[in-house]
């Protein structure tokens, strides 16, 4: 078991230095991870004899020196950084200069697997002893010479090697080659640690003892020497969630067993922060040595948003999202919480979704405030130079964040000041430094800024401060080796997620790897499976697996194949079923029927055609968009669609028959419509690339629409006015309750015709559904409100309606309403006759058929879906 093996490896390693006649203080005992000190390190206090030096190789080479600074063009270990580096180096390339004239994408991976090739190969000659370094570069040109990948793998392979070769600096570790103890001891736990092996062996050359231990345990010989393993159990779930809640069901088991503290494998980060949910709803105190990606939390994504709504081509939605972000809530707060809401409310209202869109003129005060506030606060990164250095960049971020108020508050939070110090927002490199010459030589446009701030937030991590004792740890597999956890649980045992390892650098092949005595696939696989086989040493041990992911099945990791071979080659029974402790909670059935709303002694204040069509359509439908008031909020980015060039086409129209009718002569009608066509995009804000489809519409539209209107003249019509708002009491004669109820809209157009009135409503659907539409005259809502709406305007005279259909591929079609006056004299009679019964208190149900209920945004509040009934 892993609590009593340190007891049994201090003591086993101090009969080793009495027998040598050593000093067990001047000795240096070096350990696979710096989780390993403090056990080793109480288990030595336990023999009552001086410790020897207990450390892990880097934090011995820690204590002997610092590292030393990289200077320009040197590899500093920081991926943007050396990314940014490395673009430097490839700029006397002619070859590498010819690949991003070509495709810049394929330039910029070129670059990414540069810095990546280079770090192996710094860190492969850093295991090494000094003297032996000279001969691995040369075994490594050779090699790639030699073998390899293509033309350009090679090259960018050979750069690679020739900037970690050209590295003149002595790595840290290189004072444990000098270091002169008493004696060596190495543990090995995990397979082979190069470095540390490599220190031993020139130790050795010296004549200085050396004890090599190993506590490796091989998988098909784990149960030949070693006592019966604990108990051991597997669980098979159905699907993600089922595997997170049985993960943190066990984790609990173990705890009400007395085990603690237990070891929960972090391998899958999204199915561990959801194992940490449950769990935490349990009260339990958690520790998390994996910690988050810096690119995850919170403060980094609403930078992410800042730097968004700071791009030339951001979107109203994008400068929205940053306001919204807590980096921004310092600046809303002094502007009013409400003037954000208005601000968005009056771009949704009128359909703005470009800053370049926006009109301050028509916002409230306060958001015109606001507004100007934050544009003052973007300008530092929107404005100036398109290609600056990135010292430049960095500091018009950090002014935008002091603008807007942010600085102080992310520095109040650990991981605020992490993202500052990671972006060097809060700090200055040395003098001199790799980091420093990249900063202020390194010239990047906007997006290759954002690109940079991306890629050093995704390497940096996050580990909150341990606050107290926990309960459960997350670690990663290979922190867990040795430790003296009661139970393990290990979630995702299953052949994707425990099985596949890392491969290597792309441009250093698994041959070429092997060849230079790096690290291949193989090699990688043997050291996962030795520790795994160290998670047997816990006295409990929970493996979790789904069987299938998606509409595929998912196989046991190949590890817990080789667990229940070597099970049964030793004669062992294989790992037991989990038994699931929880309970099952009966939850009664709930029958849910029609939904209908009663709103006795209540009346709208104003009504529409369109609440009145909702009405006849259905009335929960007109009760939550009209007594509620309910609205789904339209997305600020949603592509442009129909109804976009519905809007457009109206103004169009508008503008065109207002300046027609104004100066007719001034302009031929082609010229005149195409003109209000260009006006009415920039005003609405449209983009010309979005619309162009619609546009090829609207130029075979116009031919089609002028000669329509021709004959139309011809027949004596002729335009009076366009886009009438107006509003009457129609039910004034009837007194209370309904003597004050409003009915108003917008008429497109009204012309005269031969002495009469002529409501024109323009449509861009089919017209067989506007055909259908007057096919039953009394069953028609807007020309009937058009007509009630300008019937005091028609001085007694005939009032006739059309609905003009713009959008038929045969032409400009009109549909005429047979006896618009009729219609609207029945509408006002009956809508009386419902509004009343409405006020009396008679419901309002959902009726939950036909067209009307299928795209019905209401339908989630009335639980169309869930009703129990016949219409299922």
């Amino acid at each position: 078991m892993a609590a009593g093996f340190w007891p049994q490896f201090s003591k086993r390693v101090l009969q080793w230095l009495d027998s040598q006649g050593l000093s067990t203080r001047d000795a240096v005992l070096l350990l696979p991870f710096a989780q390993h000190l403090a056990p080793a390190r109480r288990a030595w206090m336990q023999l009552g004899r001086w410790q020897p030096r207990i450390e892990t190789t880097h934090s011995l080479a820690s204590a002997l020196g610092p590292k030393l600074l990289p200077q320009p063009l040197q590899i500093s270990f920081d991926a943007a950084i050396d990314a940014l580096s490395a673009r430097s180096l490839l700029q006397g390339q002619s070859w590498a200069q010819a690949l991003r004239r070509r495709d810049s994408r394929a330039f910029d991976l070129a670059v990414l697997r540069l810095v990546e090739a280079a770090h192996a190969w710094a860190r492969a000659a850093s295991q090494r002893a000094p003297g032996a370094r000279e001969a691995f570069w040369s075994q490594a040109r050779e090699a790639l010479t030699q073998s390899g990948p293509g033309a350009l793998e090679r090259a960018l392979a050979m750069v690679a090697l020739e900037w970690a070769a050209s590295d003149g600096r002595a790595p840290a570790t290189d004072a444990l080659f000098e270091l002169r103890p008493s004696a060596w001891v190495l543990l090995q736990c995990g397979g082979p640690e190069p470095l540390a092996n490599s220190v031993l062996d020139s130790a050795e050359l010296h004549g200085m003892p050396v004890l090599r231990l190993s506590a490796d345990l091989s998988l098909e010989e784990a149960f030949a020497t070693s006592p019966p393993p604990g108990l051991i159990e597997q669980a098979v779930c159905d699907d993600f969630e089922s595997l997170a809640q049985c993960s943190a069901a066990a984790v609990l088991q173990h705890l009400q067993l007395g085990r603690q503290p237990v070891a929960l494998i972090a391998q899958d980060r999204v199915l561990i922060r959801r194992v940490r949910t449950l769990l935490e709803r349990q009260s339990v105190a958690i520790g998390d040595e994996t910690g988050w990606m810096l690119a995850t939390l919170p403060q980094a994504t609403q930078l992410t948003a800042l730097l968004r709504a700071a791009r030339p081509q951001a979107s109203l939605d994008d400068w929205l999202g940053c306001m919204k972000s807590e980096l921004a809530a310092d600046l809303s707060q002094r502007y009013g919480a409400a003037a954000l809401s208005a601000l968005e409310l009056q771009c949704r209202k009128r359909g703005w979704s470009s800053p370049a869109a926006l009109q301050p003129a028509q916002l409230s005060p306060g958001s015109a405030r606001l507004w100007s506030a934050v544009n003052a606060a973007l300008e530092p990164l929107s404005d100036g130079a398109a290609v600056r250095p990135l010292a430049d960049w960095l500091s018009a971020l950090a002014e935008t964040l002091q603008r807007l108020g942010a600085t102080a508050q992310l520095e109040s939070d650990p991981a605020g000041a992490q993202l500052l110090d990671a972006l060097w927002l809060r700090r200055s490199p040395w003098p001199g430094s790799a980091h420093e010459a990249v900063m202020q030589q390194a010239r990047l446009a906007y997006g290759e800024f954002v690109a940079w701030v991306e890629a050093t937030l995704e390497a940096a991590q996050f580990v909150p401060a341990a606050t107290g004792p926990v309960a459960v740890l997350i670690t990663p597999l290979a922190r867990a080796m040795l430790r003296p956890f009661a139970a393990v649980v290990l979630p995702g045992a299953d052949a994707v997620t425990l099985g596949p390892v890392p491969a290597g650098p792309a441009l250093l092949n698994d041959g070429l790897a092997a060849q230079l005595g790096m690290p291949t696939l193989a090699a990688k696989r043997e050291g996962q499976a030795l520790i795994f086989a160290q998670l047997l040493r816990v006295p409990a041990l929970t493996l979790l697996r789904c069987h299938s992911r998606g509409q595929g099945p998912l196989a046991p990791s190949p590890l817990l194949e080789r667990l229940e071979q070597a099970l049964q080659v030793a004669g062992l029974p294989p790992p037991r079923q989990w038994q699931d402790a929880r309970g099952h909670e009966p939850v009664q059935t709930h029958v849910v029927q029609r939904a209908q709303a009663v709103t006795p002694g209540l009346l709208p204040a104003r009504l529409s055609a369109s609440a009145l069509e909702s009405l006849r359509q259905c009335p929960y439908q007109f009760f939550a968009r009209v007594m509620l008031g309910l609205r789904e909020q339209d997305e600020l980015e949603a592509p442009l669609d129909k109804r976009d060039y519905g809007t457009w086409l109206h103004a169009v129209l508008h503008q065109f028959h207002e300046l027609r009718a104004k100066d007719p002569g001034a302009e031929s009608d082609i010229e005149r419509l195409q003109a209000a066509a260009q006006q009415q995009m920039q005003e609405l804000g449209l983009s010309e690339a979005e619309f162009l489809p619609f546009l090829a519409s609207f130029e075979r539209f116009i031919p089609s629409y002028l000669e329509w209107l021709s004959a139309h003249e011809e027949g004596g019509a002729r335009y009076q006015a366009g886009e009438l708002a107006r509003e009457i009491k129609p039910f004034a004669p009837l007194g209370q309750p309904l003597q004050e109820l409003l009915l108003g809209g917008r008429i497109d157009r009204v012309d005269t015709a031969g002495g009469a009135q002529l409501l024109i409503d323009y449509k861009t659907g089919s017209v067989a559904g506007l055909k259908d539409k007057v096919a039953t005259p009394s069953e028609d809502t807007q020309l009937a409100v058009y007509a009630l709406l300008m019937g005091a305007e028609a001085e007694g005279g005939e009032q006739q309606a059309l609905y003009l259909a713009l959008d038929e591929s045969k032409g400009v079609d009109a549909v005429i309403h047979p006896d618009v006056g009729d219609s609207a004299a029945l509408l006002v009679d009956g809508l009386a006759d419902d509004l009343l019964a409405m006020h009396a208190g008679l419901p309002l149900p959902a009726l939950g058929e036909g067209a009307a209920c299928d795209y019905c945004e209401m339908r989630g509040l009335c639980r169309r879906d869930d009703w129990t009934g016949s219409l299922l």
